[in-house]
């Protein structure tokens, strides 16, 4: 039935009512918009006459079902947080990328951790060797995590850690280094990837078995709900899966499957969905099909509202919002011509920006040969620098909306994910169909599809199987000192020495006794942090109490 004219223009005029007490408290960046040509641009272009299905699938930006945008004003208020992923070599050298990318413009931090940290290992464990601090910065305690916030005042700066299975002993250090600084738990803000699902879908870097790991994650939603609320306490992560060789619609739907799983195993706590959901954010690949994947951002705000309504009751506005990080798309970067990369670079970004994103991260154009020079990782931060500022794009909300192509698209990845939701609920839900190995045959299969195009020709990749160059110029690459594991094992023996040694390892005992029963661990995590026991003590613990996961 059509929704009555009247009753949309009445909708309309509280919505822009609202607008403006918001813009009141939070100005928008212009008093007003205008083209080069002097024509108005108004903050929401939407059709003469509305039905009820534009009402429920569009409705207004703010409102439910948040197709259009999670704020009134998105970019016209406030520009997206352009938060670089960076991380190599050792806290020091990590740190003065930071606060030379902070200097550039950039709005938030994002760390990349080593691989030995990533998977609970000290620098000086046999298991690190020839990894520390290769694909991130090496983590070994707290002393280490000093030296790479240093000078940086965490009550105004957001990071975000892209950490996962030792993911509590990471924000236990970020919250004891802001108490070093005088900065209360209550005052940081970030985000702790915290997503072990996805680890065992598509990335790897797991530790524990799925049951003891979905413990640690709803300890840290609770511990945070009380302690730390402006926390963001997991990234419900597509990226990797469609890093991995996912299609645009399996990334959402399995990012989403594995949503309802931690949401469900929260309320199996004991805790309520408004108490922990207004904290939950995902992270989404910003990938090559603009158009599909501008749909798809759209989609997943409108398919997670409804779910977080409709299966779970939610009440507050914030527990139905997707708010989502993206990253431009890492396997789609080409070792041939890196100079190309800047350009997909680019869409990708724009694409994210159409759709909505709330934080950014650029890839540099040479990360498909190394880790990036201070040179690229400016272009890539200018990258956005450039979109936000000189490209008008940001001038209204949801540019692309009401587009009868985009629109077909967010409908028909929304009708795709619900059908993949389904397959999975009846599996028993996301833990089981990891279990099964379901999501990652699927994910292989359409892998394996996209590769046999690439080399046939038929998916053309623009310098790699076609437009080649015979004589490839060798780019200057950064490079890691390859003395740096034995700098980290010294500062390792060091710290050993300095620290009291009884109190350390009463931490850990009392942290093991923890674990054998079914108390809050994030406690006892922060105490061992503070007496300056190590990544690997503390993990070496829990997967002595736990178990580790040997795959499928």
């Amino acid at each position: 039935m059509a929704t009555d004219q009247t009753d949309f223009q009445k909708q309309f005029e509280e919505w822009k009512a609202f607008t403006e007490k918001l813009i009141a408290k939070y100005p928008e960046k212009k008093e007003v918009f205008k083209t080069s040509s002097g024509i108005d641009i108004e903050r929401l272009g939407h059709p003469e006459r509305v039905d009820q299905t534009y009402m429920d699938k569009l409705g207004l930006p703010g409102q439910y079902p948040y197709t259009r945008g999670i704020q009134p004003t998105m970019y016209r208020g406030r520009t997206w947080t352009m938060r670089q992923y960076a991380g190599f070599g050792s806290a020091e050298e990590t740190n003065k990328r930071f606060r030379y990318l902070l200097d550039q413009g950039q709005t938030g931090l994002s760390v990349a951790f080593d691989l030995p940290t990533q998977i609970g290992y000290d620098s000086d464990d046999m298991m690190a060797k020839g990894e520390v601090g290769k694909v991130g910065v090496a983590i070994d305690s707290l002393d280490d995590m000093e030296a790479l916030l240093r000078d940086i005042p965490l009550d105004k700066v957001s990071t975000s850690m892209t950490i996962n299975a030792p993911a509590s002993v990471l924000l236990a250090m970020y919250i004891v280094v802001a108490e070093k600084q005088g900065v209360s738990q209550q005052d940081i803000s970030g985000t702790i990837q915290n997503d072990i699902l996805k680890e065992y879908i598509a990335r790897g870097t797991y530790i524990f078995p799925p049951k003891p790991s979905m413990r640690l994650i709803t300890d840290i939603f609770a511990y945070c709900a009380e302690h730390v609320p402006r926390w963001n306490t997991i990234s419900i992560s597509g990226y990797h899966i469609r890093e991995a060789g996912s299609t645009a619609a399996q990334e959402l739907a399995f990012t989403i499957a594995n949503g309802i799983a931690y949401v469900d195993a929260a309320i199996a706590t004991g805790l309520k969905v408004d108490d922990f959901a207004p904290r939950l954010a995902f992270f989404f690949n910003g990938h090559n099909q603009f158009l599909e994947e501008v749909a798809k951002f759209r989609a997943a705000r409108r398919i997670w509202s409804k779910i977080m309504k409709e299966r779970y009751g939610a009440k507050k506005p914030k527990s139905l919002q997707l708010r989502f990080h993206t990253q431009v798309a890492g396997s789609t970067l080409t070792a041939q011509q890196p100079d190309n990369n800047i350009v997909r670079v680019t869409l990708q970004a724009l694409a994210a920006v159409f759709g909505g994103t709330q934080s950014l991260h650029t890839n540099a154009k040479d990360e498909a040969l190394a880790l990036p020079t201070e040179d690229s990782a400016r272009i890539a931060l200018r990258t956005q620098q450039i979109i936000a500022n000189e490209s008008g794009v940001t001038d209204t909300v949801d540019p692309l909306g009401g587009s009868y192509y985009i629109e077909q698209l967010t409908d028909e990845l929304e009708a795709y994910v619900f059908d993949y939701i389904q397959k999975i609920d009846d599996m028993g839900g996301a833990v089981s169909a990891v279990e099964q190995g379901y999501m990652q045959q699927e994910i292989h299969q359409a892998s394996y599809v996209t590769q046999k195009k690439i080399e046939s020709g038929e998916e053309v990749v623009v310098g790699m199987n076609k437009y080649k160059l015979d004589d490839e110029p060798k780019p200057e690459l950064h490079r890691i000192d390859p003395e740096l594991q034995r700098k980290q094992i010294e500062k390792l023996e060091t710290l050993r020495q300095k620290r009291d040694e009884s109190r350390a390892s009463a931490r850990l005992e009392e942290l093991r006794s923890g674990a054998k029963g079914d108390q809050n661990l994030m406690p006892l995590i922060i105490d061992c942090v503070r007496d300056y026991c190590t990544v690997g003590e503390i993990c070496g613990v829990l997967r002595e109490e736990f178990g580790e996961y040997t795959g499928i």
